[in-house]
């Protein structure tokens, strides 16, 4: 098969080249891959990890294989999944409960958008606890992860506050139905029930002085670059000591025995015109032009590659 690896001699760090077709495991299906999406964390592991590595985790295809323990969808079936690694290939091995069957009506390529995105922004919003009539602020809210948890917020019943780096992507929040567009918070904002939190820096320190009492900050990356947010006890003491908490959000600690389940919801909402992929759409053959647009943040949403 011809798959993606990383080799620090190439353009971007990444080759594409003929591979062995992978073996699945006795809980693993093998899949054809229709498309796959790139995540922004994967820009960093393409540097961090060793020559040979395969990259990828989105992805979205047809089934070749069962899993030989009887477990998950046929061969054939129509699958949305999160692979261990080299999904940027024709071929990739799945886990059964990290994929879910796909709706004739989803495309792959709206459905290979939604499993690290989707999955991070529902279950991030999951630790608000019901959102119905709560103030929700979505950092980022135009990127891949706060496309998805605007939308959800919305339809969970929540005054979504959508905070964008640029004025020109205003529109596209809006288009999503966030209720208030800002690029940077103001001295009456919120205060906020719940933050969505990605962007790091001066922006997760400033989201933490806009909390409601008891609010929650989940905070679930650093997209504005890696370096060390200035924190103190006193900035959850904004407009009279609110209490306030902060956490750390990695979805793959959240239990990923229910991945499969959750994206089954994610297509059923995206089937039936409740949630919209917002991603750019490439062939394969340009993954490491596409991905060095993704670092110079010239997407909106996502990044899908199709096969």
């Amino acid at each position: 098969m011809l798959g993606h690896i990383t080799d620090p001699r190439a353009d971007g760090g990444v080759d594409r080249r003929e591979l062995p077709d992978p073996e699945p495991g006795y809980h693993e299906l093998l899949v054809d891959v229709r498309a796959y999406a790139a995540n922004r964390g994967e820009l960093s592991l393409l540097e961090e990890r060793p020559e040979g590595w395969l990259p990828g985790q989105d992805l979205a295809g047809i089934v070749r294989r069962a899993a030989a323990d009887g477990s998950g969808p046929p061969e054939e079936a129509r699958v949305v999944g999160i692979a261990d690694g080299g999904a940027w290939s024709e071929l990739a091995t799945v886990p059964t409960h990290r994929v879910a069957e796909l709706p004739d009506n989803v495309l792959f390529a709206h459905a290979a958008a939604l499993p690290v995105a989707g999955l991070t922004s529902l279950r991030a919003l999951r630790t608000g606890g019901p959102l119905l009539g709560r103030k929700v602020l979505i950092t980022g809210a135009t990127g891949g992860v706060g496309s998805f948890a605007v939308q959800l917020a919305v339809a969970a019943g929540a005054h979504v506050t959508a905070l964008v780096s640029r004025p020109e992507r205003a529109k596209a929040a809006q288009a999503l139905g966030a209720h208030e567009t800002l690029t940077a918070l103001k001295e009456d904002s919120g205060p906020f029930d719940l933050v969505l939190e990605g962007v790091g820096g001066q922006v997760l320190a400033d989201a933490i002085q806009h909390l409601a009492q008891e609010g929650t900050v989940a905070a679930y990356g650093v997209a504005g670059g890696r370096e060390r947010t200035p924190l103190a006890f006193w900035d959850f003491a904004a407009g009279g000591g609110r209490l306030g908490r902060l956490i750390g959000f990695f979805v793959y600690a959240t239990g990923e025995e229910t991945f499969g389940e959750d994206l089954g919801v994610l297509a059923g909402m995206v089937a039936d015109g409740r949630l919209r992929v917002q991603a750019e759409v490439r062939d394969w053959s340009e993954t490491r032009a596409a991905l060095q647009d993704f670092r110079d943040r010239k997407l909106t949403g996502k990044l899908v590659l199709t096969l």
